[in-house]
């Protein structure tokens, strides 16, 4: 096993070595290596902050952790994932180790060439795209048949790619926004035009489904290593309970609202597509102060989010479906760039949620925006999703027949199950 395994330990090279090394999982939690606290912090940080990277620093070069900590900590969060017995604790972890493996390859990819002499731990985009059996459905533009002028040249970082229109519908959602919708893209010969960040971000929900792919696993509680890992699940879940907002602060005053979620907004005003990070903190937020999937329609009806991706989005952070879980922290959002820690409102709280309430309590008079509408927004939010999905409905019968269904994925190995 080596670094790149650990950097991807979903990555097929990375059961293998985990095979190869005939480690066994129960072993290591009996005796509480540094893979099982590892393994707790992963789940800890997906579910709280949307990744999975150490607080101790990023890997390899600022973690605590050595190599085999970290690869054998993916196995073991798993485990801790599925005896947590929430499918939306599932789901968010594996989303949280989707974008940090996609900030990985982002970082790889962004490696100078000469450092690419020097032995370090890195990916490149051909061996992501051929680990997900996608290096024949995805090529680099050629100059010919570009037709913007920053297309770039052909080989090295291109700025747009060709993808199968099959894998495209496969690996995107017109969820995700206006532009990804088949009817507004470039399509000729079979083959969808996206820029090189729009193939990372289809690659990160090709990873997502790896990851999500075989959880939970059924464990037998009070068994075995469930037995000896009731401690640390113990605690996860004590945690998401202290996390988890009681109630949701019920109240919708946009002039109060972080400047975060203001600026994301604005952004949206102005015709702008709120990447995927931005527009699950924005939604998370709304969806945390009270307003149901109709009023976050209506409220966001003069912006760039379409009705089918709010509600896509709302609909999977209502509290009925579970445990209902809080945007990310400050910090988290700060190292996506969507917090700009204004006024030096991190000292004032630490979430945006937190912070609205603390301006909330602070007012001497707060007017409901659900007031002021009175209703209307709701039902032309209403009427603006049935558009939506409409136009979403057309686009795909004119797809091709392996536009349904989700990404697909490999088999899974040592790493993907307990032993």
């Amino acid at each position: 096993m080596d670094a790149l395994d650990a950097k991807y330990p979903f990555f097929a090279a990375a059961r293998e070595a985990v095979a190869d090394a005939a480690v066994s999982l129960p072993e290591l939690v009996a005796a509480d290596a540094p893979a099982v606290e590892r393994g707790r912090e992963r789940v800890e940080r997906a579910l709280m902050d949307g990744t999975v990277e150490s607080e101790s620093g990023e890997f390899p070069g600022e973690s605590d952790y050595d190599v085999q900590a970290e690869l054998l900590s993916y196995p073991i969060a798993r485990i801790l994932v599925s005896l947590l017995d929430s499918e939306p604790a599932i789901e968010k972890y594996a989303a949280a180790e989707a974008a940090t493996a996609v900030d990985r390859i982002r970082g790889d990819l962004a490696t100078d060439d000469e450092l690419r002499s020097v032995p370090t731990p890195t990916v490149a985009l051909d061996d992501v795209l051929a680990e997900f059996d996608l290096a024949d459905a995805v090529r680099p533009e050629s100059s010919r048949s570009a037709s913007a002028p920053d297309a770039g040249a052909p080989g090295r970082d291109p700025a747009h790619y060709r993808i199968d229109v099959g894998p495209y519908l496969r690996l995107t959602s017109p969820s995700w926004g206006e532009s990804w919708r088949l009817v507004n893209r470039a399509l000729a010969d079979g083959a969808v035009r996206v820029s090189r960040g729009e193939l990372l971000d289809a690659l990160e929900a090709a990873v997502e489904e790896r990851v999500r792919e075989g959880l939970p696993f059924e464990l037998a509680a009070g068994e075995g290593i469930a037995a000896e890992l009731e401690e640390g699940v113990a605690d996860l879940k004590r945690l998401l309970s202290e996390r988890s907002y009681a109630g949701p602060i019920d109240v919708v005053a946009p002039e109060l609202f972080p400047p975060c979620m203001t600026n994301l907004i604005e952004k949206a005003e102005r015709g702008a597509d709120l990447s995927p990070p931005e527009s699950f903190a924005l939604m998370a937020f709304l969806v945390g102060i009270g307003m149901t999937p109709d009023e976050v329609v209506a409220f966001c009806a003069d912006t760039s989010l379409d009705a089918e991706g709010i509600r896509y989005q709302t609909e999977y952070l209502k509290d009925d479906r579970g445990t209902q879980y809080p945007p990310p922290t400050c910090e988290t959002l700060a190292n996506y760039g969507i917090c700009h820690n204004e006024e030096d409102h991190m000292q004032v709280a630490a979430d945006p949620l937190a912070y609205y309430e603390k301006r909330v309590a602070a007012a001497d008079e707060v007017a409901d925006w659900r007031d002021r509408e009175d209703g209307d927004g709701e039902r032309d939010g209403d009427e603006k999703e049935g558009d939506e999905r409409e136009g979403h409905e057309s686009a795909e019968a004119g797809g091709t027949p392996e536009s349904g269904g989700a990404a697909e994925s490999s088999g899974t190995a040592t790493t993907d199950g307990a032993e």
